[in-house]
């Protein structure tokens, strides 16, 4: 299984999402080709309900801490509970580029 599954697949397993994607952006980095150490992850969750976004965070990185201990050396965090969510109608901030994209030797 690819990082971008298991990464869904524990963050599904934990969380039961009404929406998730997690999306691979290695390649916008100055990493080799099929790193896959870099995602963005946009989660919508009941279980954010009354909670800060740092305990959001927190919560999901106490899930992906196997990956996050050497394999992912990023991850992009857009967490929402079902209500921020309808208020964005269903809109995700875009990552920024990355500053050394391309410069990898």
């Amino acid at each position: 299984m690819i990082r971008e599954q298991q990464i869904e697949a524990k963050l599904r397993a934990e969380f039961d999402p009404l929406y998730l994607e997690v999306t691979d952006e290695s390649y916008r980095h100055n990493v080799p080709a099929g790193s896959e150490s870099h995602f963005k992850v946009v989660l919508v969750s009941d279980r954010f309900a009354g909670e800060r976004f740092l305990s959001r965070h927190r919560a999901i990185y106490a899930t992906l801490s196997e990956e996050l201990s050497g394999q992912v050396h990023a991850l992009a965090l857009h967490t929402y509970t079902i209500k921020e969510w309808e208020g964005l109608q269903d809109t995700v901030p875009v990552s920024p580029p990355c500053r050394g994209a391309g410069q990898f030797a």
